[in-house]
């Protein structure tokens, strides 16, 4: 397995994927290693978490400027390879029988090391530049990767997205046969998720929502919401938790909104925190304008805490016809408005969504069921190679 983030380093969803995949994997019966980038704290080149051994690769690349990325992550990618290269070295001989990469950041790493040991090369994509943009790819950095996403869904021997809307999207996006595409859902430990079985779940008039502070996860548009529920749902409260480059902006419109003192930007929040925050939330929005999967619905759903999301991607095929939380259409402020009230002011509404959000997790999205179904794309593309 190869993915730029993997704990302790989290800047998105990947990284808790890649984590709870590759436990799920060895937990199995499966020989898992991590191919990853160093992180202050888990800076070894070889380390076991669990049943997972994890390999970390030094990139510190400070004569590149940060502006840009393509550069620094293709310098960082030729460490990589380097470090993949001698894996039966760090590991007393073990070899991979497949490699999975994810996204196009560690795609040179996971294709070089495949064909370094003649193995299929299994691409997950959890989204891409031409979809983040709303179909329209700008000059520059977007229409780069763009151009790396081409290159690398040609030299997967298969590829897996967690949507049939980002299946499609492969499938049309970058002309490939639809049978070299599987759907293979995000998963969550619901278990984490849970509140202790002796602290009583108490639901407060309080709005959550989290995730990197982006244009395209939408929390502007529940920013202006919040100005019509405050109105409506006496005490209410908003957090939206999370670091990103819209974050001054974001900061800027509550103030001319006027709703600076009943939304908190605390910036980054830890796991323990966030969870203690989804436990206590009367609703949880995902307003975001673009999301390939929303792991963040996931972790929501788990919390077994209500749940309103924008009615697109990957978020709408999560929730639709589940019954599990309510939709609006994205980008419109007036209508998450409504959704918040109905949800803050109707307990067995409230009580309704919960009841089905914690059987759908407990159906369709545990790491078994991942694991099982990322097992069979891996025998898929042995079977083909061999074949």
């Amino acid at each position: 397995m190869s993915s730029w983030d993997f704990p302790p380093k989290e800047t998105g969803g990947t990284a808790a994927h890649v984590a709870g995949l590759s436990h799920a994997l060895a937990e199995a019966g499966h020989d898992v290693v991590v191919l990853t980038v160093a992180h202050p704290g888990a800076d070894r080149e070889a380390e076991r978490t669990g049943p997972v051994r994890v390999v970390r690769g030094v990139t510190d690349l400070p004569w590149l400027p940060k502006t840009e990325p393509v550069s620094r992550t293709a310098s960082a990618n030729h460490a990589l390879v380097k470090l993949g290269a001698r894996l039966p070295e760090l590991l007393e001989g073990w070899q991979p029988d497949v490699v999975h990469g994810h996204d196009w950041r560690m795609g040179w790493t996971a294709d070089t090391v495949a064909s370094l040991f003649d193995v299929p090369f299994v691409l997950t994509m959890h989204g891409t530049e031409r979809v983040r943009h709303g179909g329209e790819l700008p000059p520059g950095t977007p229409s780069d990767i763009n151009s790396i996403e081409w290159w690398l869904a040609f030299q997967a021997d298969r590829l897996i997205s967690p949507t049939k809307f980002m299946v499609d999207q492969l499938v049309t996006g970058f002309e490939l046969p639809p049978e070299l595409v599987a759907r293979v859902p995000n998963g969550i430990d619901p278990d984490l998720w849970k509140a202790p079985d002796d602290e009583p779940v108490e639901r407060e008039p309080f709005v959550l929502s989290w995730g990197r502070v982006q244009f395209e996860k939408g929390f502007q548009v529940l920013a202006r919401a919040m100005t019509a529920v405050r109105g409506r749902v006496p005490g209410v409260h908003c957090t939206i938790a999370g670091r990103g480059s819209y974050l001054p902006e974001l900061q800027s419109q509550l103030d001319v909104e006027g709703v600076s003192d009943i939304i908190d930007l605390p910036g980054f929040v830890n796991d323990t925190e966030l969870r203690r925050l989804t436990q206590r939330a009367g609703c949880v929005v995902i307003p975001s304008l673009y999301e390939p999967f929303g792991l963040v619905a996931l972790e929501a759903l788990a919390a077994g805490a209500p749940l309103v999301v924008a009615r697109t991607g990957g978020l709408a095929e999560l929730i639709e016809g589940t019954d599990a939380g309510l939709t609006f259409e994205p980008g419109r402020p007036r209508d998450l408005a409504s959704c918040i009230e109905r949800v803050l002011n109707d307990q067995f509404l409230a009580e309704e969504l919960m009841r089905n959000a914690r059987e759908l997790i407990e159906r369709k999205y545990s790491w078994q069921a991942i694991a099982a179904s990322t097992a069979r794309v891996y025998q898929a593309a042995r079977t083909a190679r061999a074949g």
